[in-house]
């Protein structure tokens, strides 16, 4: 399937439409679980495609919404237990005929890709745990959880805009009012607090030591979200586990550091392990001659003010231009886009 494709197509489940998309090419790798999410919406984000695309040039890579958010049916009551998203999950592989699959459970996430795991053994060929936790009460002190509870019950605007604040710490105003787009777009406020309770509530302690799938458990050091202790705790629990520590506090995977995510999850998956697709040399058709034309003068050391200058528009564009080259080429900063520059001999 071209990495263009995306069609979101439909399971039922329990009375409700589950929403799901697939994209790529090579054998299936399911990725979700998300306490919110949006098929449509995560695929605008240029960074989300990003990372959905790096892992699709090698794995299909199945996407789904959970019922009662995103694209599924929204008069569904979301689920609230491990048990019920088991199910959920159990009837989109089966509906989609996807035979033996890999699982990419990532945050909340990982919580039904083990317990799938562990009660499916001759389904899962492999399993990948990126910023994951045992139990959701370990996420954070009770005073915590429920001041977040209560922010998202009162008031989901000002919910989304706190969670911003914990899984975005270095984003732009732009990505910062995306990013509360999607939250209030993938689930209602009803929805979000009860999403986010049965987080809090989930336990995996019982079935973790039941997986025998060999099992990647990768987690930043510096976590904002999941503390990186929790991580840790997950890989020691697994017995067929290898835990590797990635450097960073971005929570969600498709930021920071992308590709150190995506490579070590290709690698351990078999997939080939080579450049991300817009690193590779000579890589920069994707970017606009605008954009080319401002990385050349940022490889040349200039300014905000100074490129601004140059092409006669403001500082605040250019900075918009200079973070959607970073987003592009997928580099964490402006010197890491100055020495992409330099490799790929764009000056």
């Amino acid at each position: 399937m071209d990495l263009e494709d995306h069609v979101v197509r439909y399971a039922e489940h329990d009375g409700a439409s589950i929403a799901w998309s697939a994209v790529g090419q090579g054998p299936p790798l399911v990725v979700g679980g998300w306490w919110s999410s949006h098929l449509e919406f995560d695929w605008r984000n240029a960074r989300f495609r990003r990372f959905t695309e790096a892992l699709a040039h090698h794995r299909t890579v199945i996407r789904y919404d959970r019922p009662g958010t995103g694209a599924s049916d929204r008069d569904h009551a979301p689920t609230r237990s491990l048990e019920e998203e088991l199910a959920t999950l159990e009837t989109l592989v089966d509906k989609a005929a996807l035979g033996r699959i890999s699982l990419f459970g990532a945050s909340s996430g990982a919580g039904v890709a083990s317990l799938y795991a562990a009660r499916h053994p001759d389904r899962v060929e492999r399993l990948v745990l990126y910023g994951a936790y045992a139990r959701g009460v370990d996420v954070a002190p009770p005073a915590a959880r429920e001041a977040m509870l209560s922010v998202i019950d009162r008031h989901w605007g000002l919910g989304s805009h706190v969670l911003a604040d914990l899984f975005l710490p270095d984003a732009t105003a732009d990505e910062r009012t995306e990013f509360v787009e999607i939250q209030r777009h993938s689930a209602s406020r009803e929805v979000a607090f009860a999403s986010l309770r049965a987080v809090y509530d989930s336990d995996s302690t019982g079935h973790l030591g039941d997986v025998l799938a060999p099992t990647l458990v990768l987690h930043r050091r510096d976590d904002r979200a999941i503390p990186f202790a929790l991580g840790k705790d997950v890989a020691g629990r697994v017995r067929n586990a290898r835990f590797v520590a990635l450097e960073g506090h971005d929570h969600f995977p498709w930021r920071g550091d992308t590709d150190a995510v995506v490579r070590e999850t290709l690698a351990f998956l078999g997939a080939p392990v080579e450049a991300a697709p817009a690193q590779r040399a000579g890589g920069t058709a994707h970017l606009t001659e605008r954009e080319r034309e401002v990385l050349r003068l940022v490889a040349q050391g200039q300014t905000d003010a100074q490129i601004a200058a140059h092409f006669v528009l403001s500082a605040h564009t250019v900075h918009r231009h200079i973070a959607n080259i970073r987003t592009k080429l997928g580099v964490p900063s402006r010197t890491a886009a100055a020495a992409w520059a330099l490799r790929n001999g764009v000056i």
